[in-house]
């Protein structure tokens, strides 16, 4: 985070002296959170233990834990070591963008290994009784890509609908795809369609992280634009659009489709809070959150959990609260 401290230190004297936009005002202050809050493209469940999970990009699957939502202890890693296949598609063994859901009395983590920069890439899955870090077994491959397809297998995100299992996916190489799953094991069903929800019209696409989630009769995908990994000068932000079909097409509320660079805009940098992005959704309690990281322009830039109340309009259409 060295590379950042003077960009940040700048952003944040300008935070200081600037009068509030109606932009920031139009976005909600995240809940207040105690603990370890350093994270990146989290994903958020609450165990049948009563207790929350967030697991995150960052060590061999970054751990946290919390009791309430609002003080998060650092619980290390999903895993001890990495699974020697990652080292097929880096060098370092480093995991990004987990998926976390619970299915078939198990807990399923889904995640990519990758390199920046390519699209020889691979999205793996383990499963745990408890969900607990450190209790995960690892099942190896679910789907891959190579640097002559036209998508990159890298953030995945689980949903079922139609009474199938699917995947969404991708990053930059054509936006985001999807893939049914067989149940049983988790990994793609050979020879699957490969749908294209996702993508924006001028290299390099920028759009990626795709969560989707059921509310009344429409599929709502979540996905971030733009660009990420860039403290304070980062500009992820979320955008939403729905379709009645799990497999699309998805537009947003004025008509547009993904596919044509569409996308209502959800949430985007505000006061301290740089980079909005790498978003989930999960229910608890009957409530909607949005989980998502941001980059504190208060504290070098470094990327921290946020969790929103997620709402809905009576037309149908997400909002943070």
């Amino acid at each position: 985070m060295k590379r950042f401290r003077l960009a940040a230190v700048l952003a944040a004297a300008l935070l200081a002296l600037l009068p509030t936009t109606a932009t920031a005002a139009e976005y909600p202050a995240p809940l207040p959170l105690t603990g370890q809050q350093i994270i990146h493209d989290p994903t958020v469940i609450r165990l049948t233990s009563g207790e929350y999970a967030a697991y995150s990009t960052g060590g061999i699957i970054g751990a946290r834990l919390s009791k309430d939502l609002r003080h998060w202890d650092d619980a290390g890693n999903a895993f001890a070591e990495p699974p020697s296949w990652w080292y097929e598609y880096n060098d370092t063994g480093d995991p990004w963008a987990p998926d976390i859901s619970y299915r078939g009395g198990r807990y399923w983590l889904y995640y990519a290994v990758s390199s920046w920069g390519t699209n020889h890439s691979a999205i793996g899955v383990a499963t745990s009784d408890s969900g607990r870090p450190g209790t995960w077994t690892d099942h190896g491959k679910v789907f891959t890509s190579g640097t002559t397809d036209a998508w990159n297998a890298i953030d995945p995100a689980i949903t079922r609908a139609d009474g199938k299992l699917w995947m969404a996916f991708g990053s930059y190489w054509t936006g985001i795809r999807m893939v049914e799953l067989n149940p049983a094991t988790g990994k793609a069903v050979p020879g699957a369609t490969v749908h294209h929800l996702a993508t924006r019209p001028d290299a390099p696409y920028a759009v990626e992280g795709p969560y989707i989630v059921k509310h009344g009769r429409f599929h709502y995908l979540f996905a971030s634009y733009d660009a990420c990994c860039a403290g304070v000068n980062s500009t992820y932000k979320i955008r939403v659009g729905r379709s009645a079909s799990i497999t699309g097409p998805y537009v947003d509320s004025t008509g547009t489709p993904l596919l044509q660079g569409g996308g209502d805009l959800l949430l985007a940098g505000h006061g301290r809070y740089i980079g909005t992005g790498g978003q989930s959704v999960f229910k608890d309690k009957g409530k909607d959150w949005l989980a998502y990281h941001y980059y504190d322009a208060t504290d070098e830039g470094t990327p921290k959990l946020a969790l929103n109340r997620l709402s809905w309009s009576k037309e149908g259409w997400p909002k943070v609260s």
